[in-house]
């Protein structure tokens, strides 16, 4: 994640803005005499990963942090969205940037990759693929798989059940693992995550693997494929960003500060409340300080929307934000996957010993800054002192309520989920996944009296591919996995 490309080629730029422009993935992409299907694989492959980026920092990340509590819709569009007003072509951009630049050129990269017989770069594009794609069936349920990216042979894609696309998306990443493990083909400065570095994209791998499991609670399997994930933080898939306006800076960034100014801020967001100090909801106590990560995540005194409370931005050299201009994006992470083998761990049976001590593995991480920038690490303002047993017993620190040790343990680990996942899809994932359960992160709705369950499909899609679902769901029907 500490590569920091400051320049990005003219070529991939163009590459990426082109499909970005298509309107459905049943728009011509292969009979488009300006697209780069004769372009070396190198080029192609960098911008599928380019297209990922843009599809995890998207909608993906603004829609879900408004309605999961990050943050708050504060004006215009983003105000209806707040309040769940979303209508179908809104999600056009989105969807394009899931099938068309991301799905339908990371087909073509795998094409090319695999006639020069590097299964490394082969392997890597599985991988971006599987997480364009997974991305796309947590937010819209059923989608086209086996059809789409090829618009000769399947003008009108079908869609398919969700449950077949997660098992198909998982047999991908398989794929992607013994590709890896081929150790056939090389991958340099076109990867602009790792360069290349194939025990890193390994690791990405069973992560994103161990995530799927999780939506789909397969607890077993998911502790399994984590134990295998992401070890260390340097190992984690960040999207590199740096201080070129409209070019490489962070999205979010250029949308809170130039696209949407004074859109979104964070009044009355539940996870503010979890960690400022002075709520009367802060999770904090005598083993956890969170004011550090708090002034990270949001500015109290706003700058987009002056004087309110907002998601952070700063981007100086003593204040640099979560979102700064030049901040890496997380989108598959060491913090995911330790939290995934804290909560496998006590949900797949292996004990309520196993599983604090995932989470306090967890806990000395952030007691030594962790992901949190160092602008913010001041004496006093951060403390994650590991858990005993008796903080979860009833009476502990972590169980004033008086429920059963698990279920306080289970609690916890949620909820440091939740906080940890800020700015990411997958906190949006979690609190569908535990909506039923006793215990999870409980939002009240925005509006009205219902929570949303996914993203409506485009319009576009709608309008051109006869085989979309029919009748069409709206924002409050729950996809399969959460039935």
């Amino acid at each position: 994640m500490n590569r920091i490309y400051k320049l990005i080629s003219a070529f991939s730029l163009f590459f990426f803005l082109l499909f970005v422009s298509c309107q459905s993935i049943v728009d011509g992409l292969n009979v488009d005499p300006n697209n780069p299907t004769s372009a070396p694989a190198s080029l192609v492959f960098t911008g599928t990963q380019l297209a990922n980026i843009a599809t995890q920092e998207g909608m993906a990340s603004r829609l879900t942090t408004i309605w999961s509590g990050y943050t708050t819709g504060a004006d215009r569009q983003w105000k209806d969205y707040f309040n769940y007003n979303v209508s179908a072509g809104v999600y056009d951009a989105d969807w394009n940037l899931v099938f068309q630049a991301t799905n339908a050129n990371a087909l073509i990269a795998i094409q090319k990759a695999g006639e020069l017989g590097n299964r490394r770069m082969v392997g890597i594009t599985k991988i971006l693929r599987a997480n364009a794609l997974a991305t796309g069936t947590e937010l819209w349920g059923d989608i086209p798989y086996d059809e789409a990216g090829d618009i000769i042979k399947f003008p009108n894609p079908k869609f398919q059940p969700q449950a077949e696309v997660y098992t198909k998306l998982l047999t991908l990443v398989d794929e992607a693992i013994a590709d890896l493990d081929a150790g056939i083909g090389t991958v340099g400065a076109e990867d602009i995550h790792f360069g290349g570095d194939a025990t890193k994209w390994k690791q990405v791998a069973y992560t994103l693997k161990a995530r799927m499991l999780t939506d789909t609670k397969q607890y077993e399997a998911a502790y399994t494929a984590a134990q295998n994930g992401i070890s260390v933080f340097a190992n984690s898939l960040y999207a590199p960003h740096g201080i070129t306006t409209s070019v490489n800076e962070n999205h979010y960034f250029s949308f809170l500060t130039n696209q949407r100014l004074g859109d979104i801020f964070a009044v009355g967001a539940y996870n503010v409340g979890l960690l400022n100090p002075t709520s009367t909801a802060y999770r904090g106590h005598a083993k956890t300080v969170e004011t550090a990560r708090f002034r990270f995540y949001y500015l109290e005194n706003g700058v987009n929307t002056p004087g309110r409370i907002e998601p952070n931005t700063s981007s100086t050299a003593t204040a640099s934000g979560f979102f700064a201009r030049n901040a890496s994006f997380p989108m598959v992470t060491y913090q995911e996957n330790v939290l995934t083998l804290a909560e496998m761990a006590l949900r797949s049976g292996k004990g309520f010993a196993v599983a604090l001590d995932h989470l306090n593995r967890y806990r000395a991480f952030l007691n030594t800054g962790g992901y949190i920038n160092s602008t913010y690490l001041t004496s006093g303002n951060y403390k994650y002192e590991p858990f005993v047993a008796a903080d979860f017993a009833a009476g502990g620190i972590e169980n004033k309520d008086n429920i059963s040790a698990d279920n306080a343990l289970l609690r916890e680990i949620l909820q440091e989920r939740y906080v940890s996942f800020y700015g990411q899809h997958i906190g949006w994932n979690d609190e569908r996944r535990t909506r039923n359960e006793p215990y999870g992160i409980k939002l009240t709705p925005n509006n009205g009296s219902q929570l949303p369950w996914r993203f409506i499909y485009s319009q576009n899609e709608l309008n051109s591919n006869p085989n979309s679902p029919k009748p069409v769901p709206g924002t409050f029907d729950a996809l399969a996995i959460y039935k």
